[in-house]
């Protein structure tokens, strides 16, 4: 018996050419993302929404911004947020390609490619660029992996670098879904309430020092841990 490896083809074997499954690929990611997107479109429509706090949105409000959640809140930010041209930093791993396509077909800015593990650097550098424009920049401080609920120091390194200031939003619903994923993903049902809530922002000293940036981090998490109550009431 012959065992062929990667290494030893069979001659009669076809022959698939990088380039072309990275076409195919990309152009499979981009169908995908459609429906994906005019789902959870449709889904965020029926919310009855509450925005509390200083929304980055709103006539006249200081920009740039550093906006933090966390990772259970992907979702709902993504209906929230949906044509409003926010940069969201992604990981640089397939799931990061796939949510990628999806938020372009949303409306959101150019994701800012990279993760505290695999090309920190480079989404910095990105982060760095989009708020010298003056935009919002949207960052799942406990992502890509993990631990749910620990903020990574990241957002407070571009916040000292950058001068600007972290906003923690959090989001409550009810009734609303949780998946059973390390970050206890949550989707509001339809018709959901939705309570977002914008904490005090947390300024970041350009000199600030590695104890004044982990309570700054410490801080966040507090803040991002306040989670609003959802009134049971018609708003």
């Amino acid at each position: 018996m012959v065992v062929r490896t990667s290494e030893t083809p069979s001659p009669t074997s076809p022959v698939l050419r990088i380039g072309a499954e990275s076409r195919a690929v990309r152009w499979m990611r981009g169908l995908l993302a459609r429906p994906a997107a005019w789902l959870l479109r449709a889904l965020a429509s029926t919310w009855r929404v509450e925005i509390r706090g200083d929304d980055p949105f709103a006539p006249g409000a200081a920009r740039p911004v550093l906006a933090a959640l966390w990772h259970e809140s992907a979702l709902c930010a993504a209906g929230l947020y949906r044509d409003h041209g926010v940069h969201v930093a992604v990981s640089r791993s397939r799931d990061g390609e796939h949510i990628a396509a999806v938020l372009a077909k949303l409306g959101f800015g150019d994701s800012l490619r990279g993760s505290s593990s695999r090309g920190g650097a480079e989404a910095l550098r990105g982060v760095l660029r989009a708020l010298d424009d003056g935009v919002v920049v949207a960052v799942l401080v406990d992502g890509p992996r993990g631990p749910a609920r620990v903020a990574k120091s990241g957002i407070v390194a571009a916040a000292k670098l950058a001068g600007v200031p972290i906003l923690p939003v959090r989001i409550a619903a009810r009734p609303c879904l949780r998946f059973a994923s390390w970050d206890r993903m949550k989707l509001p049902l339809p018709f959901a309430r939705v309570c977002l809530s914008y904490a005090d922002r947390l300024g970041v000293a350009r000199d600030a020092s590695e104890a004044d940036v982990e309570a700054t981090r410490t801080e966040l998490e507090a803040r991002l841990d306040a989670v609003p109550h959802v009134s049971a009431g018609s708003w």
